[in-house]
């Protein structure tokens, strides 16, 4: 089982490898937005994300869940999966 921090820091590494970030995932605030003020990430960086998550932690992410609460932040992606794998 891992814990929360380790699941957060595998959801940055995520972030900056599929993105192509330029950055130390470790610089990446869990709490900070990843689209707009934050990260600046924009609706194809999330499907990429989207694609990401898939493969990386085995869930399904459907359509209508692809909203501005699941991608809000690495904390609120990391309380995403966690969600979507004790279904």
């Amino acid at each position: 089982m891992t814990t929360r921090d380790e699941q957060a820091q595998r959801v940055k590494e995520l972030i900056v490898r599929r993105l192509k970030l330029e950055m130390d995932p470790a610089t990446i605030d869990n709490a900070a937005p990843l689209f707009g003020e934050g990260l600046g990430l924009d609706s194809i960086d999330a499907l990429e994300l989207v694609l990401g998550l898939e493969q990386e932690f085995g869930i399904k992410v459907e359509d209508e869940e692809v909203g501005v609460k699941a991608f809000a932040s690495v904390d609120a992606l990391v309380d995403f999966i966690e969600q979507k794998k004790s279904v």
